[in-house]
């Protein structure tokens, strides 16, 4: 699934080179696909909402 034409993000803790960083699509209904960021024709891994925030909520931790 490439989620185009929603634009994809990185988050603010990519690091100097953003070289380890995930990639996140915003705008999709009911799910967040994401996408490694060195890999950007790689595949997509489509997390359900709810998962991709509760996984959030306990990284923030």
């Amino acid at each position: 699934m490439q989620p185009e034409p929603h634009t994809w993000r990185k988050s603010s803790y990519s690091g100097v080179d953003n070289s380890d960083c995930l990639e996140v699509a915003d705008g999709v209904p009911g799910v967040v696909p994401v996408r490694d960021s060195k890999h950007t024709d790689g595949p997509v891994l489509v997390i359900p909402r709810d998962a991709w925030r509760a996984f959030t909520h306990l990284t923030r931790r």
